[in-house]
């Protein structure tokens, strides 16, 4: 094997530290500057003009074409080798990179979705993402529809032919594993429903939101996703310090996917792309460490006799035979959140989620600090009621997010707030 093959061969966490960036483009800086500007100088006119047909896709690239850089609404060097990085997890044609999750998924849905079109997606999602599709897409005339864990194939075929809409479905959008619950739904079922509504005239795209479980543990392309989501606020980022979303996915779709991020304007700034690239070269240390500690607080919780159930990957086994069918095959760790039904309701829950220490009581998740919310009342307090039951999303559900804490002292924290419970 020649020096060439070699490095085509390594390994993503390896490539996370130069790939994409030559030092003697920058005084020999090891690490890639921040190129906090807004403007690019062209060295000729001509330049200028071969740069702008490309941007706004009034032609393709030629081969062996060198273009460049024009204005940071369009591209950032640091924005560029971020998307160059990230899209070595997944396996991507490409990447584009957004100020948050929510503006990722919202500029998803717009590219996707028209006034008429059906969005199929899964149940629960994310609150934010909720909110969007009940309270927003409905007032662009966009139909949708949810289905949950458990539904076969046919049911959920079934479920799409009973809007009326069926041949009007443009976009399958899941998130597995289900933000707060971590219900796991069949990305190739999920593929084959989608191709099931398709046509050569009209596709039916396929999208993951993958942030539960980040670029590591997971890989939805593999599985027939058509685009793939974070909120790379999250593990991708991990320090609760920058507010971020990316979108991957095949070259033709990210096309459409960049061109819309070019005219609404919710490209991420150079900071924001520099932040990311210093994370995104601790990302397998800490994700590894995250998943070990979680895997040995969730097998406390769930011996604990203040606990009703645990709701963790890892946990998995033929008591649940689909679930855990699912989870060997799609899956490559149990990740690192946990949820769980405290024995009591609301006050209980409160009760212990008050009486913490180290880990903090906050939003989010996958950063470094450990973190515990009260989804019912914080997350996802817009969800519907009838949702919310259904789902099992209770005043007693707690999810924990577990950081790069030594795990016994986390075990500790959630002793001791567990036994202060009356």
């Amino acid at each position: 094997m020649d020096d060439q093959d070699k490095r085509n061969q390594f390994r993503p966490e390896t490539l996370m530290m130069s790939y994409g960036y030559n030092p003697q483009w920058s005084e020999g800086a090891v690490k890639c500057p921040i190129f906090q500007t807004s403007t690019f100088a062209f060295n000729t006119a001509e330049e200028g003009k071969a740069f702008f047909e490309v941007a706004y896709g009034l032609r393709d690239q030629r081969v062996n074409e060198k273009l460049g850089l024009i204005y940071s609404r369009l591209n950032n060097p640091d924005l560029e080798i971020l998307e160059n990085r990230l899209k070595l997890w997944d396996k991507a044609d490409d990447c584009a990179i957004f100020e948050s999750g929510m503006s990722a998924i919202s500029t998803l849905f717009l590219e996707f979705l028209k006034p008429g079109s059906l969005l199929l997606h899964s149940k629960p999602v994310y609150g934010g993402t909720d909110h969007f599709i009940h309270h927003i897409l409905s007032e662009f005339g966009i139909h949708t529809v949810g289905f949950h864990p458990g539904m076969s194939k046919q049911e959920i075929i079934d479920l799409v032919e009973s809007t009326g809409h069926a041949d009007r479905l443009a976009l399958v959008y899941i998130e597995t594993p289900a933000n707060p619950t971590n219900a796991l739904f069949d990305m190739e079922m999920t593929r084959s429903i989608a191709d099931h509504f398709a046509t050569d005239e009209k596709p039916v795209y396929f999208a993951v939101d993958n942030t539960y479980m980040g670029p590591l543990w997971q890989h939805p392309m593999e599985f027939g996703a058509d685009l793939v989501i974070y909120s790379a606020t999250k593990y991708i980022g991990g320090h609760s310090d920058v507010i971020a979303g990316a979108v991957l996915g095949k070259k033709e779709l990210m096309t459409r996917i960049r061109t819309l991020r070019t005219f609404l304007g919710n490209m991420a700034g150079p900071w924001t792309g520099w932040l990311l690239m210093r994370s995104l070269e601790t990302l397998k240390v800490r994700m590894d460490k995250q998943t070990k500690n979680a895997q040995k607080i969730a097998e406390f919780l769930n011996q604990h006799p203040k606990v009703e159930k645990v709701y963790f990957l890892g946990l998995l086994d033929e008591s649940r035979p689909e679930q855990f069918k699912i989870y060997r095959h799609q899956c490559e760790a149990p990740g690192a959140m946990i949820s769980f039904d405290i024995k009591g309701k609301e006050k209980e829950a409160f009760a212990f989620l008050n009486n913490l220490t180290i880990i903090k009581l906050a939003v989010s998740l996958g950063s470094t600090e450990s973190l515990v919310q009260h989804p019912a009342t914080m997350t996802h307090i817009d969800v519907s009621l009838e949702d919310r039951q259904l789902l099992g999303i209770s005043e007693k559900l707690i999810r924990l997010s577990i950081g790069v804490e030594n795990a016994d002292d986390l075990i500790w924290d959630i002793s001791n707030a567990l036994d202060k419970i009356d």
